[in-house]
């Protein structure tokens, strides 16, 4: 997105398995702006609130950096007012991303054990009864190797797959404002 739209920006990414244990995304955001700052004229935070319930954004205070709008990513692709809505219609709604759906066999089944503890299934998805996929790719081909991924997921926890097309219009905006800002 950056190349295409001619930004002059290096990302420089995070562990997204931090998206696990969201207490501790704020001090790695804090540590790798502080390591930023002296080699780039300005720095932004590539995470909306991501589950850190306000911390990121005193981090972003206190340093002074501007960071991604939304309480999560899925704000970003389906807009704050879809996601309140598929949530609110219905409350078990499990969402996935492009980037959830191609790792989820490592963030989801390996991180909580369900590759080696397959019972805890009903321990931790107990309370869904539905996977929304927020798909953001427009290439024909992609699309349907990561459906195909989709309903892997979904099978893998016993849900049924709702796919829901946002594109990437949303991100794009929000960072174009971040980079223009």
């Amino acid at each position: 997105m950056a190349a295409l739209r001619g930004w002059p920006l290096d990302v420089h990414p995070l562990n997204p398995l931090l998206h696990n244990r969201p207490d501790r995304i704020p001090e790695a955001v804090e540590a790798l702006v502080v390591e930023l700052r002296g080699r780039y004229e300005r720095v932004v935070v590539g995470y909306a609130d991501c589950g850190t319930y306000g911390a990121l954004d005193e981090v972003c205070e206190r340093l002074g950096v501007e960071r991604l709008p939304g309480l999560h990513c899925y704000d970003l692709y389906a807009g704050p007012a879809a996601v309140e809505r598929l949530t609110a219609d219905e409350p078990g709604t499990y969402l996935l991303t492009d980037f959830l759906v191609r790792s989820f066999a490592r963030t989801v089944v390996q991180e909580l054990g369900l590759d080696r503890h397959p019972e805890l299934r009903d321990d931790y998805f107990r309370h869904y009864t539905r996977v929304v996929w927020l798909a953001q790719t427009g290439d024909p081909a992609e699309q349907a190797e990561l459906r195909t991924l989709a309903q892997e997921a979904a099978a893998r926890i016993g849900l049924p797959l709702e796919v829901r097309p946002t594109g990437t219009g949303g991100l794009e905006r929000a960072l174009a404002s971040l980079v223009s800002g």
